[in-house]
C-alpha cells in the first residue's frame, strides 16, 4: 500500500514544480493557446496562454510510477505498463496535434483523418496486447467479457469485437475528456476525482481477490494494486497541474493532456474490469460528450436547429452570463457526485454478494 503514497506523493511534486518550469519555457517559445473564433466571446483574452502542459501530466505519471517501483523494489506489471503506453501513445497524437494548431497559428490542428489514424494504432495495439500476457493464475490484463462490477459471464465478445468494443470505449473518453477541457481547471480537477475512484477500487480489488478461482465476494482482475499506483499518480499529477491551470489558469493541458487522460481513463476501466461502472464514475465526461452528440444530432436532423446555446454543454451556461469560476466548480461538484455514486455502486454490488 505504501507504493500508492509514495506515486501520489511524487507525481504531485513533480507536477507541482514541473507547471511553472513547462509556463516558462512555453512562453520563450511562443507556444501559445488559439481560441476557436465561434466560442464565448470571453474566452480570446486567453488567445496566448501556454498550451501544451499536458506534457507535464503524462512525465509527472511516469516518472511518479516508475521511481515507486525503485523505491518499493516491486516489478512493473504488464497491466499497469499497458495503460501507461495508451496514456503516453494518445498524449503524443495530442502533442502533435497541439503543435500543428501553434505551427498555424489556428485553433484546428492535426487533419480529422491523421488524428483518426493515430488513435486508432494507439487503441488497437493496447486492445490486441490487452488479451495477452497470462500470469500464473490464468488472467490476462482484460478479458474479452463486457464488465460493470465485475467482468458479466453471459456476454462475452470474443477476440475480434472485443478489439472493436475496446476501440469505441478509449476513443469515446478520450475525446469526452478533450471536450470537457475548455474551461480552467475544470478538465484536470474531474479527472483527478475520477482517478481517485480508481485509487480506491484497484486498492480494494486487491484486497479481495480470488486467487485461483472465482467466488462469490472477490475480483479477478490480474494487477489491481498496480493498477491503482497508476491511478494515485495520474491522480496527484492531475492535482499538482490543477494549482497552476485553476482560473485564471497559467497554462492549458492541451489535447496532449486531455486525450492522455481520457485514455488512461478508459485503459483502466478495461483492466479493472469496470467498463460500464466508468459510465458512472465518468458521469461529468459522459454528460459533455452526449451534449455535443444531442446538438450536432438536432442540427442534422432537425434543419438546422440546435438544442443547446452552445456545444460542449458548459458554453451554454457561459452564454447565460454565468461566471466562469461559477460554471467550473458546479461542474466539480457534478462530477465528485458521479464519482462518489459510482463508489457507492461498487461497494453496493460487492455487500450484495456477501
Amino acid at each position: 500500500m505504501r507504493a500508492v503514497l509514495f506515486a501520489t506523493l511524487v507525481a504531485l511534486i513533480l507536477s507541482l514544480v514541473g507547471t511553472p518550469i513547462a509556463v516558462r519555457y512555453f512562453t520563450r517559445r511562443g507556444y501559445g493557446q488559439e481560441i476557436r473564433e465561434d466560442g464565448p466571446k470571453s474566452h480570446l483574452v486567453k488567445r496566448g496562454t501556454p498550451t501544451m502542459g499536458g506534457t507535464v501530466i503524462i512525465l509527472a505519471t511516469l516518472i511518479a510510477y516508475f521511481l515507486t517501483k525503485v523505491l518499493t523494489w516491486k516489478a512493473p506489471t504488464v497491466s499497469a505498463l499497458l495503460v501507461l503506453f495508451l496514456m503516453t501513445g494518445l498524449g503524443a497524437v495530442g502533442f502533435v496535434d497541439d503543435f500543428m494548431k501553434i505551427y498555424r497559428r489556428r485553433s484546428l490542428g492535426l487533419r480529422a483523418k491523421a488524428k483518426l489514424t493515430g488513435q486508432t494504432i494507439v487503441t488497437l495495439v493496447f486492445a490486441v496486447l490487452v488479451l495477452q500476457f497470462r500470469n500464473s493464475l490464468g488472467l490476462t490484463p482484460a478479458s474479452e467479457h463486457v464488465s460493470f462490477l465485475t467482468d458479466i459471464s453471459w456476454l462475452s465478445l470474443g477476440p475480434v469485437v472485443f478489439v472493436i468494443w475496446s476501440a469505441l470505449m478509449i476513443a469515446g473518453w478520450s475525446n469526452a475528456v478533450n471536450l470537457t477541457d475548455g474551461q480552467d481547471g475544470l478538465a484536470a480537477g474531474a479527472s483527478a476525482m475520477a482517478f481517485g475512484a480508481y485509487v480506491v477500487i484497484g486498492v480494494w480489488q486487491y484486497g479481495q481477490s480470488c486467487g485461483t478461482s472465482a467466488s462469490a465476494g472477490c475480483y479477478q482482475v490480474r494487477d489491481p494494486l498496480d493498477l491503482a499506483v497508476v491511478a494515485a499518480a495520474l491522480m496527484g499529477s492531475c492535482f499538482g497541474f490543477l494549482w497552476w491551470n485553476a482560473a485564471p489558469a497559467k497554462i492549458y493541458m492541451g489535447d496532449t493532456g486531455s486525450l492522455a487522460l481520457g485514455g488512461a481513463f478508459a485503459g483502466l476501466a478495461i483492466c479493472t474490469r469496470t467498463e460500464l461502472l466508468a459510465l458512472i464514475i465518468g458521469g461529468l465526461f459522459l454528460g459533455e460528450l452526449l451534449s455535443v452528440v444531442i446538438q450536432v444530432g438536432s442540427y442534422r436532423l432537425r434543419k438546422g436547429k440546435r438544442v443547446f446555446l452552445m456545444a460542449p454543454i458548459h458554453h451554454t451556461f457561459e452564454l447565460m452570463d454565468w461566471p466562469e469560476v461559477n460554471i467550473t466548480i458546479r461542474f466539480w461538484i457534478v462530477s465528485g457526485l458521479c464519482v462518489a455514486l459510482g463508489l457507492g455502486v461498487f461497494y453496493g454490488g460487492f455487500a450484495a454478494t456477501k
